[in-house]
């Protein structure tokens, strides 16, 4: 991940992406370089706009989490069709004074 960190950072800095220069940027950091890693990086991104990769990656999640949002929604809206037409009754009310009152039994006890 290193080696992409260093691309990353020569490219916000205007620097050529070049073997030299993130090998210095690597040692700088404190990395074992490895040269074979180095040259496959310097290929795999010779035709790269990594300005342009990296918005669209940036728009993956957002377009991710609309999508997620909207499949939330819909299924709160099918919960609550399914709460309106329902014939059974809501007995949640009554659980939950039953829980207060034997709540209150028991702070007595441990008062």
């Amino acid at each position: 991940m290193e080696y992409v960190y260093a691309a990353l950072i020569l490219n916000e800095t205007d620097e050529e992406l070049n073997e030299d220069n993130i090998t210095g940027v690597l040692e700088a950091a404190g990395v074992d370089v490895e040269e074979s890693r180095v040259k496959a990086l310097v290929a795999a991104l010779e035709d790269v706009d990594i300005d342009e990769a990296v918005s669209e990656a940036a728009a993956v999640p957002a377009a991710g989490a609309a999508a997620g949002g909207a499949a939330a929604e819909a299924d709160e809206e099918e919960e609550e069709d399914v709460e309106e037409t329902s014939d059974v009754p809501d007995t949640t009310d009554d659980d939950d004074e039953d829980e207060e009152a034997s709540g209150e039994g028991l702070g007595e006890l441990f008062g």
